[in-house]
């Protein structure tokens, strides 16, 4: 076997067009309610709850820790389940039917039962059934996302249910965002109801995705497994993985570098168009200037990774969008820039940084191969949880570090105009630091990842040993 043998392995795609159209859906439905928790669910809280901020901060906190704790959990109960008792029906698709209908009742009681209670009350009803939905949420999240594993084999399937899930996450995001104000805008946002039939509408729209998701995908890669082998994984089983896998360590910095870059950049965009550019309308349309990127990325993806290789795909991405938001601070601590260039400019460089967000789960899907190759263990539901784990961590250092950097430049909210070194500092955070953290990134498949051709061909031949033997 030699290098064209690799080529032709890496571009061959089996898949049809309804595992591809099913497993794009699968994001989709989850995150018609996940988009919903990061853009709106606070202003539910503090205007229409009325929970004082300093309480949401607390409970917000206490909220994270729990999705620390639950992502790399769920991911080694499901892989222990299934080595104990090998379902027939697929180790993950169970799951998602399983989780499917409570995500959707979790979603819609939490935006609608809160409001029917008072004071210290409200809290508590609150706090458990957020713990609830986000259980519920990685109860399908989890195996979704592993199923990837499970349908394809090669770089040019793992590339094409990467675009696939891309689009489904993006399209969710677009359809949830549109729906909630429109009925804001009708009830108040100070008005509950708005908010529980917002929910409600998006949530039965996810569930009706989900269920699709679920019909339409298949575990077209079996591992055989005995019940026995379940006695020997573990939850600390992962900090084996850490230590002997290079590609889940790269991934793991990745996701953590990638959604610092993502977080810091939301939360501290409005200030840039308000306070540097003065014109916060334009803010509203980064969506929109970026969605033919996204266009640009699902199309093209899947067919340059056939080329180059999807390793090589999202580092040639994460580099040129690193120059591009260094290109665009120096420009901006030079001379002033037109509103709508900094737009375009800036969504240019999280639309190429977005290219590993959306192809970044093919190589999952490598490293859960490799993993097996050298643990003997087929842990996709435990690898997946911790990367998920990874990105969770990621997003709320981002969060939360935006806002404590905010107050250190010395913002003032109440000020009609910022001091001058106040506007330099808020271009610090909203672009150069993006454009550090996006290096961060790329560092990590520079140096940390290290599958070759020779190594892909070693887990090809392993995978092909273990079906012969069967």
């Amino acid at each position: 076997m030699g290098d064209e043998f690799m080529k032709e392995k890496n571009n061959e795609n089996t898949l049809t067009l309804k595992h591809k159209v099913g497993y794009g859906l699968g994001d989709c439905g989850g995150v018609m309610t996940f988009a919903l928790m990061g853009s709106t669910f606070s202003m539910y809280c503090t205007d229409a709850l009325g929970i004082n901020p300093s309480t949401l901060a607390l409970l917000l906190l206490i909220w994270n820790v729990w999705d620390f704790i639950n992502d790399p959990l769920m991911g080694a109960w499901i892989d222990k389940a299934f080595a104990r008792s090998t379902n027939p029906k697929g180790k993950f698709r169970p799951w998602i039917l399983r989780s499917t209908p409570l995500l959707a009742v979790t979603f819609i009681a939490l935006w609608s039962v809160p409001s029917l209670v008072e004071g210290l009350t409200r809290l508590c009803v609150l706090f458990a059934l957020k713990i609830l939905y986000e259980g519920a949420y990685t109860m399908f999240n989890i195996p979704m996302g592993s199923l990837l594993s499970a349908m394809a084999d090669t770089d040019g399937e793992r590339a094409s249910l990467s675009s696939a899930r891309g689009i489904g996450s993006a399209l969710a995001t677009l359809i949830s965002l549109f729906i909630m104000p429109l009925f804001l805008k009708k009830f108040g946002e100070n008005n509950p109801t708005g908010y529980a039939i917002g929910a409600a509408v998006c949530a039965i729209i996810g569930f009706a995705m989900c269920m699709a998701h679920y019909y339409m995908t298949e575990e077209r890669h079996n591992n055989n497994t005995n019940p026995q082998d379940g006695d020997n994984i573990k939850v600390t089983d992962i900090l084996q993985v850490i230590k002997v896998n290079r590609l889940f360590v790269a991934l793991c910095v990745h996701g953590l570098f990638i959604c610092m870059m993502q977080y810091v950049g939301s939360t501290l965009s409005n200030y840039m168009y308000s306070d540097v550019l003065g014109d916060i309308s334009i803010a509203g349309y980064g969506t929109l200037l970026s969605a033919p990127f996204m266009l640009v990325i699902f199309i093209c993806g899947p067919m340059v990774a056939k080329k180059v290789g999807l390793e090589k795909l999202i580092r040639y991405g994460l580099l040129a969008s690193c120059f591009l938001y260094l290109s665009l601070f120096a420009t901006m601590m030079i001379t002033n820039i037109n509103p709508w260039v900094y737009a375009v400019w800036s969504n240019t460089a999280l639309g190429v940084a977005s290219i590993s967000i959306y192809m970044q789960w093919g190589l999952v899907g490598e490293a859960i191969d490799y993993n097996e190759m050298i643990t003997g263990k087929r842990t996709e539901g435990s690898i997946y949880g911790t990367f998920n784990l990874s990105r969770r961590v990621g997003q709320t250092i981002g969060n939360s570090a935006a806002m404590l950097l905010l107050g250190w430049i010395g913002y003032n909210g109440a000020a009609a105009v910022q001091e001058a070194s106040t506007i330099n500092g808020i271009k610090v955070l909203t672009v150069l630091l993006p454009g550090i953290l996006v290096l961060g990134s790329w560092v990590a498949f520079k140096f940390l990842w290290n599958m070759d051709d020779e190594m892909r061909r070693k887990v090809y031949e392993f995978k092909v040993g273990k079906k012969a033997n069967g």
